[in-house]
């Protein structure tokens, strides 16, 4: 059986991309019964994780182009959420993982609730919960940044791998057949920084997250978005990928190590790259 990747986000489209490898959808937002994304971040997270792109060609394609989806729906057609339905999208698969063969869950979004900063708050319980049980969560650093202690929960967790993007000052730079003014609302040095007010260091690592071209929900089209959301897809992309072509059974703690050891130094500020960048291919390929 192929890996499974839980994406907790706003639903996913049945893109051509995907062949017949959305395997699993729940819907804490409308309790509908088949795939359906009425925003298009869930889609656009997944088609990097996971897209073929045989709709362009081979042109826009994922990291695991084998890896199964289960979408988890927990926020809506804006991209907004309650606490409460994230959670039990977290136990949802907590209770269900296992039998789709979820090793890894993408969490691309991001609170700054007070109650949710908290080590002990619910939601950190939660991922935290799943982390230990060998579900590996990456989760995104949020986009409210520049300043120190801007990483968004559950990022902010001491557990889980947070992903930053360390190219937060080039946002929207793209080709026009992409471009969407209506959504150019991203502010430059967006990605959220560390320490966490527990003075952990956050995030771990960093790599590219603006003007990502992925699917959209759309027939056959794809679009372009930028933030961290589309930086934890590209690590748990890479994950997935070297769990299937390597070791499926190591764990989440030795997959943490092992990103450590493929990231490398660039020159922007510690609070924001963490380790440093991820070599993508180095960390998939070499044994």
């Amino acid at each position: 059986m192929n890996i499974g990747v839980a994406v907790i986000d706003t639903g996913i489209y049945r893109h051509r991309d995907f062949d017949n490898r959305i395997i699993g959808f729940v819907d804490f937002v409308n309790n509908k019964k088949r795939p359906y994304d009425d925003s298009g971040h869930g889609t656009h997270v997944s088609g990097i994780i996971a897209g073929s792109g045989i709709a362009s060609n081979g042109k826009y394609r994922g990291i695991a182009r084998q890896a199964c989806i289960i979408a988890v729906k927990v926020l809506d057609k804006n991209g907004n959420g309650k606490i409460d339905d994230v959670i039990q999208g977290l136990k949802w698969v907590y209770d269900n993982g296992k039998k789709y063969n979820v090793r890894v869950v993408n969490i691309s979004f991001g609170t700054t609730e007070k109650l949710s900063l908290s080590e002990d708050s619910e939601l950190i319980v939660m991922v935290e919960k799943l982390w230990d049980s060998g579900f590996i969560v990456v989760a995104a650093a949020g986009n409210s940044g520049p300043d120190k202690n801007s990483v968004t929960a559950p990022g902010i967790s001491r557990k889980i791998i947070t992903v930053g993007a360390y190219d937060d000052y080039s946002y929207m730079k793209t080709n026009k057949k992409y471009y969407d003014k209506s959504k150019n609302n991203m502010i430059k040095y967006y990605s959220g920084r560390g320490p966490t007010s527990c003075c952990i260091v956050k995030p771990e690592l960093v790599v590219a997250g603006s003007n990502m071209i992925a699917c959209s929900n759309k027939k056959d089209t794809y679009s372009v978005k930028s933030g961290t959301s589309m930086a934890a897809p590209i690590v748990s992309g890479a994950i997935a990928r070297y769990l299937k072509d390597n070791n499926k059974n190591i764990s989440p703690k030795d997959i943490k190590k092992r990103l450590k050891q493929y990231c490398h130094k660039i020159d922007v500020p510690d609070n924001q790259q963490g380790w440093g960048v991820l070599d993508v291919y180095s960390f998939i390929q070499e044994k």
